[in-house]
């Protein structure tokens, strides 16, 4: 499972009044699950929407924070997002069950704050108050560039040029074989790269390290 968050600690910040949140999850055990972890984190107003349409109607009462499954049966969550965001929701989470590096690009690109991989329908994690353990069956890896951050933040070691090639091809969705063939290089190679690129940028999985990159203008 992996986490990726622009400014985890403001997803969900202390208010006076209790946060309120919106879950937009088709699965009813993970859609329950996601409910649970933002009661954990001090949110007590949750509504719950199985699709784009169930959810669509509620945008125009603004919350603290919706959570939308990249996959809905009538659409995409980034959609929701999108229009929650416009109507002046300030935070928007977005949660998959698949490694899909397309669909963590479109999610930056479009603005959303945090992207979550669960890996399964039922393993979800999300971000915690500020020194707690993650929550989930896995420790969550989170990734964050303050504000007016430049494309390299201090957390990050620069990568070569042979290394933001390889990470490239990784966003365009080539197999390790494939990258070797593009540059030349064994498989192993290719394999060493992105060992060394995990090491610099923190997170071990593909879309973690191409979201990373995204985020933090390595690459475009």
């Amino acid at each position: 499972m992996s986490v990726l968050l622009e400014q985890p600690a403001s997803l969900v910040a202390y208010r006076p009044n209790k946060p309120t949140a919106m879950v937009v999850v088709a699965d009813p055990r993970v859609r329950s699950t996601v409910t649970r972890h933002l009661w954990a984190l001090g949110v007590r107003d949750v509504i719950e929407a199985s699709s784009i349409a169930e959810a669509r109607p509620r945008i125009g009462n603004p919350r603290d924070i919706c959570v939308a499954d990249v996959h809905l049966p009538d659409g995409s969550g980034l959609t929701i997002l999108s229009e929650t965001r416009a109507a002046g929701w300030p935070n928007g989470l977005a949660l998959s069950a698949a490694d899909d590096i397309g669909a963590v690009r479109n999610a930056l690109a479009g603005g959303v704050k945090g992207y979550v991989v669960t890996g399964t329908r039922t393993n979800v994690g999300l971000p915690t108050r500020p020194g707690a353990a993650p929550i989930g069956s896995a420790a969550a890896r989170m990734h964050r560039r303050p504000p007016g951050a430049p494309s390299h933040p201090g957390g990050y070691r620069e990568l070569s040029g042979r290394e933001v090639e390889v990470l490239r091809l990784v966003a365009e969705g080539q197999s390790n074989k494939a990258i070797g063939v593009s540059m030349g290089l064994s498989a192993l190679t290719v394999k060493s790269h992105l060992a060394r690129i995990a090491r610099k940028l923190g997170t071990g999985d593909r879309a973690g390290m191409v979201a990373v990159a995204l985020r933090t203008g390595i690459i475009h």
